[in-house]
């Protein structure tokens, strides 16, 4: 929080679990700091930055990369000792369930509830024992900090005033962006079709309960490819990973039972349960999705070379013909596709190709918009949606910016979230200072000559 060094979860998760068998930390493990009645060890330090040199933090000296860290967890320990004063609480379930939702993350980073067993060689008991109590200290810090953030905003003249003080060598260089903008028609699927994949599922699963093997009918008829080619297994997962009505079948299910027929917004499955181990279960499944019918999708393309001709000859803007006839729930904010991992308006022309590979909505984007003059309507393009269904799309580039020194036109977002983390981090200090004061904090010597934001000794007083 104090620097750009805030490895909590899931790297403190992992390093709670894993590095805390390095025999090396353990044999220098001792306490260097403590806050009121919490304690921060050498071995908490030593596998933070072992976690962060192992997934590419940037460029420091050993010691100056450790100084930063303490003095993040000096900040998280004030937070837990503020909880404390103040008697904050988290119920048992709501730490179960972040609990649960933190392991799923590991899992699913690691592939499998075996393969993180192993990796730790622990069990799931050990590993989820071990990581309670800081998921736990976790929620409630993140209860203080809410507070202490609460209400801290910049308004425009503020941002203006960050951005008058910053010289100009040190602001980046921003590469290509586009603000793209989509009309999109999605056929619907008819009911005959829908009825026509169910009867085709309930005879796959006739063949099951009669003795085939329900990995070998993944293999040949599911059209979930990760899973089909492993006969339809999708191995340990937890609650929240699945779509809700997949989730609530799978874990009502007993060992080897086999599903009735369901329906998720992917498609129609059968599902079999392999095993269950608490909140986490292992299954197989066979996806088939019902088609688009060709002659709607021609239907669709057709709709769509007419409203784009519409906006080529002026008689509607893009923004008055998405409203009238895209399907698409962006239509109520101009069509504007958003980027899934940032969030905003703003795609960079760099991270295109690495978006399409994991949001099929973004597929072929990039080829399409390198293409197009700013302004300039596309012809229909076919298209995957969210859903995994088939669509056409009309796609205009909204605004093209081009490589840019950052400035206020361009990137007044940018420069807005800059300007309000400076806020943040001048009523964070504010807030040290005044509660450092009441608590007792002890640092080691060994870190006396830590160049730290805020000088936590001064005010405490009790440094070593």
């Amino acid at each position: 929080m104090l620097r750009s060094i805030h490895l909590f979860i899931g790297v403190m998760l992992l390093a709670a679990v894993g590095y805390a068998q390095d025999q090396k930390v353990q044999s220098i493990d001792k306490v260097v700091a403590v806050v009121g009645k919490n304690i921060i060890l050498q071995s908490d330090v030593e596998n933070q930055y072992l976690q962060f040199r192992m997934q590419g933090g940037p460029e420091g000296s050993g010691s100056e990369i450790r100084c930063g860290i303490l003095e993040d967890l000096l900040f998280q320990k004030l937070m837990l000792n503020q909880a404390e004063m103040d008697s904050l609480e988290v119920t048992d379930n709501e730490v179960e369930n972040e609990l649960s939702r933190r392991i799923g993350e590991l899992v699913g980073q690691v592939g499998s509830q075996e393969k993180l067993e192993s990796y730790f060689n622990k069990t799931m008991a050990e590993i989820k024992e071990e990581l309670r109590r800081m998921v736990k200290d976790k929620m409630l810090q993140d209860q203080v900090r809410a507070d202490i953030m609460k209400g801290v905003t910049v308004t425009p003249a503020e941002v203006k005033d960050f951005y008058r003080r910053q010289s100009k060598d040190s602001l980046p260089t921003v590469g290509t962006e586009y603000e793209l903008v989509q009309i999109v028609k999605r056929p619907p699927v008819s009911i005959d079709e829908k009825l026509r994949i169910k009867d085709q599922l309930y005879q796959i699963r006739k063949r099951i309960l009669e003795g085939e093997s329900f990995a070998t009918m993944a293999i040949l008829y599911s059209e979930d490819a990760g899973s089909a080619k492993k006969g339809g297994e999708l191995g340990f997962t937890g609650r929240g990973e699945f779509a809700p009505e997949f989730e609530a079948t799978a874990f009502n299910l007993r060992d080897g039972e086999i599903s009735e027929v369901i329906e998720t917004q992917f498609g129609f499955h059968i599902i079999q349960l392999i095993e269950r181990r608490g909140d986490y279960v292992n299954c197989r499944h066979i996806l088939m999705t019902a088609k688009v019918p060709v002659e709607a999708l021609e239907k669709a393309q057709n709709e769509l070379d007419s409203v784009a001709k519409l906006i080529r000859d002026g008689e509607m803007t893009f923004e008055e013909a998405c409203l009238k006839f895209s399907d698409d729930d962006s239509k109520t904010n101009g069509g504007y596709i958003v980027n899934p991992a940032y969030g905003g308006n703003r795609i960079g022309q760099q991270d295109l190709p690495e978006l399409e590979a994991y949001f099929p909505e973004l597929k072929n984007l990039s080829f399409v918009v390198s293409r197009l003059e700013e302004g300039v309507v596309s012809d229909p393009l076919p298209m995957t949606t969210s859903d995994n269904n088939d669509a056409f799309r009309l796609v205009m580039v909204k605004k093209r910016i081009e490589a840019h020194q950052v400035n206020l036109k361009d990137d007044y977002w940018r420069i807005q979230n800059w300007a309000l983390n400076e806020k943040n981090q001048t009523v964070i200090r504010r807030w040290i200072n005044e509660r450092a004061k009441k608590a007792y904090i002890r640092i080691d010597k060994d870190y006396a000559g830590c160049d730290m934001q805020f000088d936590w000794a001064a005010v405490s007083g009790q440094n070593e």
